[in-house]
């Protein structure tokens, strides 16, 4: 018989420890990445100021910075470094020119214009923590907020209160400040900004997959929100690879951003014989005129940022995943020409073929219970 290891009395107490341990340090690691991060857009921001400030014809010229800027970053840092991204960098620095860091810097610098001082940056760390310790997308989220003293209502209210960035866009976008500024009991209205929703705490993992941090750290952004979309997008790809070679895979989960906002396209193939992408996008639910809506919202940003010159517009497979009643849906309507959608009609795969198999799929992955207790 075997013996089993006898535990200390306070075994107990040690685990929960070090569990408690575990979980402030990812917590803590998650704020100092978005405190870095937000630390170092203030600086690009302050330092592209800086440089249109030098140039003789303001509004042309930093144009062009931000333009050459955009391209030599993104080449060599990856996707978050766009021309929207540096803007939003120079208007940061511009809502928040903090005198005392500025005075910091000044007293760093040689020169204004000492662009190659590089440990500006991290002996004013401290500095710009203590001063923004919201995350970056709060700040994003404020800059939206034009009236300065609204945001600053907002930003005093997020770190009074701790709200998540969930909870700051609700407010700002039930127009909190203005309702409270003509309200008759404003104590009653603060309190109740005080409670949270379901859904409003944000978790290290979640605070990490934010997507500027995924950005700014330049790395793969391919998570789904379920084990079943997990499964059932693999299975998908798996299944329209094999219907013949005229589908090529191009991504999955592919993150856009549109204005504030960001979006996950699940899927996106490209056909060889129409010349088209194809982005296919998975609800586990029942459709809804709002699925055909993003799907369309996705297709004019494909249209947009991913055709290549040559190709036709891209067309939406949306795919719904109820239990019982999969569901398969084209969306054809975007294309001006009506021959060509014929011409898609004819080539892309049957509708009900699609739905069929995403049923045997989804049956299939109940029977092999990789769904968790989500089922």
């Amino acid at each position: 018989m075997t013996n089993l290891p006898i535990m200390p009395e306070n075994y107990l107490n040690i685990r929960t420890g070090i569990v408690e341990l575990l979980k402030a340090a990812r917590s803590a690691a998650a704020r100092n990445v978005n405190s870095i991060m937000t630390a170092t857009y203030w600086e690009i921001g302050r330092r592209i100021v800086m440089l249109e400030q030098g140039g003789e014809h303001r509004a042309e010229y930093g144009e062009q910075l931000i333009e050459q800027l955009a391209g030599d970053l993104t080449r060599q840092f990856g996707r978050g470094f766009g021309r929207a991204n540096l803007r939003q960098m120079r208007a940061f620095y511009r809502a928040w020119p903090d005198p005392q860091i500025r005075q910091t810097l000044s007293g760093e610098l040689t020169s204004p214009n000492d662009f190659n001082a590089i440990a500006v940056v991290s002996s004013t760390d401290s500095t710009l923590a203590t001063r923004f310790v919201l995350p970056w997308s709060a700040y994003v989220r404020l800059l939206s907020v034009k009236r300065p003293e609204a945001r600053s209502f907002y930003e005093t209210e997020a770190l009074r209160l701790g709200w998540s960035v969930r909870q700051l866009d609700r407010q700002i976008g039930s127009q909190f400040y203005e309702r409270i500024a003509l309200s008759r009991n404003k104590a009653v209205m603060l309190q109740k900004a005080e409670t949270a929703e379901r859904g409003d705490t944000i978790t290290a993992e979640a605070a990490i997959k934010d997507p500027f941090v995924l950005e700014f750290l330049d790395l793969k952004d391919e998570y789904s929100e379920s084990d079943l979309e997990e499964a059932l997008i693999r299975h998908l790809t798996d299944f329209l690879l094999e219907l013949g070679d005229d589908f090529a895979f191009v991504g999955r989960q592919r993150r856009v951003r549109i204005d504030d906002n960001w979006f996950r396209v699940d899927l996106v193939f490209f056909h060889r014989r129409l010349k088209s992408l194809l982005i296919v996008d998975l609800k586990i639910d029942k459709f809804s005129y709002a699925d055909a809506g993003q799907m369309h919202m996705y297709l004019n940003y494909a249209r947009e940022h991913w055709m290549k010159p040559g190709e036709n517009p891209p067309v939406g497979l949306i795919l719904c995943a109820e239990k019982g009643a999969a569901e398969a849906h084209y969306a054809l309507d975007n294309l001006s020409n009506k021959i060509l959608a014929a011409e898609y009609q004819t080539i892309l795969p049957d509708e009900k073929l699609i739905a069929e198999e995403l049923e045997r799929s989804r049956q299939k992955l109940e029977d092999r219970h990789l769904l968790n207790g989500q089922v």
